[in-house]
């Protein structure tokens, strides 16, 4: 198996991974991965459900908790720090948003900035839902089921960046929106990323998604990582068989985008 992590001893690192196991109920869900990311990329999590994708993101905000291995954000080891500060301090974007129904989009919005003892937490909102392509005039005082659910995903990705961390982690966030939509909040995400210089590790089943919103693809299996590198990369030298068969799946026709 062939991870292609790139060098970076001497420079700064954002998230690292080193040799990461993860043991779930008995199964092994993470066995032995190694990743790195530098200040500012965006790298993108692909495989098969059960790949250990999930697992292995969740380590870098203690969700889970690696039996082996070490994991750290910002060159400090994740268990070196309160959990809930380690929390506040990475965006966390899951699949289904996760608003909290009872609270007005403003202050889901603001949810960390009120939790960091911001002065403004609601500004903080406003600056965040504004920077997603959501008007906080229009849509602040909305609760979530008043929302489509493209709104809704844009109102979690507000919320995940309204501290300005960063750190970005986003767990199947559009896997769940029709296709014009998940084009729209995607296209919303990449002039984020752009503007704000985050570093982002995004999971995805789609191998399309991740090659339009990230700079580098991870292919993981039973737990491990197959290969990293672009898609053109990946396309061109598959390094094992599973890599091959997973972008004809995925990608059959060649002029595909």
């Amino acid at each position: 198996m062939v991870a292609d992590t790139p060098d970076l001893a001497g420079k700064p690192v954002a998230l690292e991974a080193s040799d990461v196991v993860v043991r779930l109920g008995g199964t092994t869900a993470v066995d032995g991965a190694s990743l790195a990311l530098a200040p500012g990329a965006a790298v993108a999590l692909v495989g098969e459900s059960g790949a250990g994708k999930t697992s292995l993101l969740r380590c870098f905000n203690r969700m889970v908790v690696p039996s082996a291995g070490r994991v750290r954000v910002g060159g400090s080891d994740v268990g070196d720090r309160p959990v809930e500060l380690l929390r506040r301090q990475i965006g966390y974007v899951p699949q289904q948003g996760g608003l909290l129904p009872h609270w007005t989009v403003i202050r889901n919005a603001g949810f960390v900035p009120m939790l960091l003892g911001r002065p403004d937490p609601d500004g903080d909102a406003a600056v965040a839902l504004d920077r997603v392509g959501l008007d906080p005039a229009l849509f602040g005082n909305r609760f979530p089921d008043a929302l489509s659910g493209g709104q809704r995903q844009r109102v979690a990705l507000a919320r995940a960046i309204a501290a300005r961390p960063g750190v970005l982690l986003l767990d199947e966030p559009f896997g769940a929106l029709d296709a014009i939509t998940r084009a729209e909040v995607q296209a919303a995400f990449a002039a984020l990323r752009a503007e704000l210089g985050i570093t982002a590790l995004l999971v995805t089943h789609d191998l399309v998604e991740a090659e339009r919103l990230a700079d580098e693809i991870v292919v993981m299996r039973n737990g491990r990582i197959e290969q990293r590198g672009s898609l053109e990369s990946l396309r061109a030298t598959p390094a094992t068989s599973y890599v091959a068969a997973l972008l004809d799946r995925a990608l059959p026709f060649e002029g595909r985008r």
